[in-house]
């Protein structure tokens, strides 16, 4: 059984998730702007990870047959100085993030909520690579530096990365989640 007190936080993680979701997106528009379409790809695929994430813990309460409650987005910043804070501030986004993980994995062991614990640790692991990724790309920005050459070469080579669905019991669509055999 989860508790109200879990519960209201697996709610208030939808709403992290789903900050997660738009302030990436705010992040990846930024870029566009600087012409850097290599990391706003980079930054939009993570804005889609981030939705995929709230997607599972909606999709876990819904399994558990209790009530989602969503409540309103903050609003992102439009701006940052550089490529460079764009991506220290998703790092620090990311431990921010992992904080939370933590906090609800705390509250599930306490309350010896199994199922719950269960379906965190996947939440648990997947941080450490978000916490890695953010990492490696403010680490390569700090050698380059705003010199041309290095931030073109680096933004070459963040338009690779491609979408992959989460490999997580919980990440599928509503309508599958409900039983329905279309996409509404």
């Amino acid at each position: 059984m989860v508790s109200a007190n879990l519960l209201k936080e697996l709610n208030n993680q939808i709403n992290e998730e789903l900050y997660s979701q738009y302030i990436y997106e705010a992040m990846a528009a930024d870029l566009w702007d600087r012409n850097l379409k290599g990391m706003a790809h980079w930054m939009w695929i993570q804005a889609h990870e981030e939705q995929a994430h709230a997607t599972i813990f909606y999709n876990y309460i819904i399994n558990r047959r209790l009530k989602v409650e969503l409540e309103a987005i903050q609003k992102p910043p439009k701006t940052w100085e550089s490529p460079l804070k764009i991506f220290v501030e998703a790092h620090e986004h990311e431990l921010h993030i992992t904080a939370r993980i933590n906090l609800l994995m705390d509250l599930a062991t306490i309350e010896k909520d199994n199922a719950t614990i269960k379906m965190l640790e996947w939440f648990v692991e997947e941080q450490v690579e978000e916490e890695a990724n953010t990492d490696e790309v403010s680490k390569n920005l700090e050698l380059v530096g705003n010199e041309g050459r290095g931030l073109l070469m680096l933004d070459r080579e963040m338009a690779a990365r491609a979408f992959a669905a989460p490999v997580n019991p919980y990440y599928t669509p509503f309508f599958a989640v409900a039983g329905a055999t279309t996409v509404p």
